[in-house]
């Protein structure tokens, strides 16, 4: 793992994403996945579930019958020809996700999502999805998150027979990417300071959104190991507030929650530090602007590059 890699990562995301926009163009990459299925299951470890974690509710919105499950669990649908699994996993090692794969090969039809197409995983799927997010030399899972929401974006539009404008939709997020690219020297500096406490940082999100605060926390904790804690922010008022009263409380708030306001009375009430992403929030000591920060489809893919790029600053001063 490296600090200027990783760095050089995120800095490529908007290259990527566009190579992944022209590939989306030219068809659906599920296109040759069943969809006379019953269920779908996903299952990956970290970044991979939390990137699933949401597809699954956007699968059940649309009528389908999903779940996301950590691959560490032990149980989950039993095996059967009308469960679809999907595995997630960038290098397509993860012991957990083999593990758990290894209960439904040869049982249930399985697709594998990865980065890496000669990987163990792929070789146990009936389907190899490529996320095409490069080689991350910095060693931390950050486009190929990115690129796993937006795949899973084309897994429901296979499953649904709903024809989105994927493509379209990944190429306004390099354009939101590359506009916080290039703002940062403006909001990076001033939020690398106010949001330094020895307390750590929190991260609130809206639950459709809750991977930019789960994965923007890993960020954190993974390159400048710093204490970083996700949130959904309805939840936030009934698990989190109490931290307020007696920590030096600092937050990011990924805005477009209806419960932000309740969020925002509180940390104004304790005074609390926090800084906004993606509006204008009442008391907010920074608010961070991008292109189409308005629209919750684009904020979902592009929003954690704020996190990720403060973690990639505290990590090189640590360094």
């Amino acid at each position: 793992m490296n600090a200027l890699d990783f760095l050089a990562d995120l800095e490529t995301k908007p290259r990527w994403l566009n190579l992944l926009a022209d590939r989306l163009a030219q068809g659906n990459p599920f296109a040759a996945a069943p969809r006379d299925i019953e269920r779908v299951l996903l299952l990956g470890m970290g970044s991979s579930h939390y990137a699933a974690s949401v597809a699954a509710r956007d699968l059940r919105v649309a009528g389908i019958d999903a779940v996301a499950e950590p691959a560490s669990v032990d149980a989950s649908w039993p095996p059967d020809a009308r469960t679809l699994v999907v595995a997630i996993s960038a290098t397509g090692e993860s012991a957990e996700t083999l593990d758990a794969v290894g209960r439904y090969h040869g049982r249930s039809p399985v697709v594998a999502l990865v980065n890496a197409p000669a990987s163990s995983l792929a070789k146990l799927a009936d389907l190899v999805v490529e996320m095409g997010a490069g080689d991350e030399t910095g060693g931390v899972a950050c486009r190929s998150f990115q690129h796993t929401g937006l795949l899973l974006r084309a897994l429901e539009s296979h499953l649904t027979g709903f024809d989105e404008d994927l493509a379209g939709l990944t190429r306004n997020v390099a354009h939101a990417s590359a506009d916080l690219l290039r703002s940062s020297t403006t909001w990076l500096p001033r939020i690398a300071l106010t949001l330094a406490s020895p307390a750590g940082v929190y991260l609130l999100a809206p639950a459709e959104r809750s991977s930019s605060a789960e994965q923007g926390a890993l960020m954190l904790r993974e390159g400048p190991r710093r204490q970083a804690v996700p949130c959904e922010t309805g939840d936030w008022a009934h698990v989190d507030v109490y931290l307020t009263r007696s920590l030096d409380y600092r937050a990011i708030v990924f805005a477009g929650a209806r419960w932000d306001g309740q969020a925002i009375d509180w940390l104004a009430k304790r005074g609390s530090t926090f800084v906004a992403v993606g509006a204008d929030l009442p008391g907010a000591k920074i608010a961070i602007r991008y292109a189409g920060d308005d629209d919750p489809d684009i904020a979902r893919y592009a929003e954690v590059l704020v996190p990720e790029l403060l973690a990639a600053t505290w990590w090189r001063l640590q360094a």
